[in-house]
């Protein structure tokens, strides 16, 4: 994808979106096309670690066993011990933990425990500690390093529609970061795709409050539609088109009609004979 495409469309998002009193986050939307959902291989869920920051606020929780949990703590915005899981026993308190955190990391160790006491409230939403993302703690883990990491990873699935949308920026940030956001999520998700480009049906963005523009569509500011205008009240006639050069074969083909034309109408340009002077003859 062209990165002059991104920025004009870019552009357009933030001239034509209604201004609100927060800041508000830019969107990606991935239209695809040519897959089958019922195939596990055409279905997407990946996480992806983009350059910068997206601007949203991360919260990470850790299941831990004792001997990780001073390094969690030091990270993490909540730690949880393998012996403190039996407290999560109502359905309720599990899907308000669930809906608390962006992302759920474990130890390695005790990864067995949080699948049978958590993985039926979290798998459903996507938030099990997945090794994908480095979400499956090692004991020589860096819980920073991972959470730093955490802080700039986006979710790319599909979710039982042939459309991916995730979180790419916030309006403040810098074009350059938002562009390169774009072409490192979009450039991930054609790697996974059967047909790579061919599998993209259109490439959206959006504000939270704001209208989709298409990627590539129709990319012109405001101010440029103006000035078109503003032209063609200068000069509101076009100019001529010259017209096409004949084809060769049809010139020739056209002689004979043009130079029976020509006698005909010589043959009636000339003076008639009056009857006296046909009868002297």
């Amino acid at each position: 994808m062209d990165k002059e495409l991104i920025a004009n469309t870019l552009k357009k998002l933030k001239e034509n979106s209604p201004k609100k009193n927060f800041k508000q986050s830019i969107d990606l939307i991935i239209n695809l096309k040519g897959l089958d959902l019922k195939k596990a291989e055409h279905n997407m869920n990946l996480f992806v670690a983009l350059h910068n920051d997206t601007g949203k606020k991360v919260s990470v929780c850790a299941f831990v066993a004792a001997d990780m949990e001073g390094k969690a703590k030091e990270v993490c915005d909540e730690t949880i011990l393998a012996d403190q899981f039996v407290k999560y026993k109502g359905k309720s308190e599990i899907k308000k933990l669930a809906n608390k955190h962006t992302f759920f990391i474990a130890q390695a160790s005790v990864m067995p425990k949080v699948a049978t006491a958590f993985g039926r409230f979290l798998g459903p939403k996507g938030k099990m500690p997945n090794p994908k993302m480095g979400g499956v703690l090692p004991p020589n883990a860096n819980i920073k390093q991972l959470y730093e990491k955490l802080k700039k990873t986006i979710n790319l699935a599909t979710k039982n529609e042939p459309t991916v949308k995730c979180r790419i920026g916030q309006e403040d940030a810098s074009d350059d970061n938002i562009i390169d956001n774009i072409l490192t999520a979009y450039n991930s998700v054609i790697q996974k795709l059967p047909n790579e480009k061919q599998n993209v049906k259109s490439v959206m963005l959006k504000l939270t409050m704001g209208s989709a523009f298409v990627v590539g569509k129709d990319t012109k500011s405001k101010d440029d539609k103006k000035k078109d205008k503003d032209k063609l009240k200068i000069n509101p006639e076009k100019k001529k088109e010259k017209p096409a050069e004949q084809n060769p074969e049809t010139k020739e083909k056209e002689k004979p009609k043009e130079e029976a034309k020509l006698k005909k109408e010589a043959e009636g340009n000339k003076p008639k004979e009056s009857k006296k002077e046909a009868k002297k003859e």
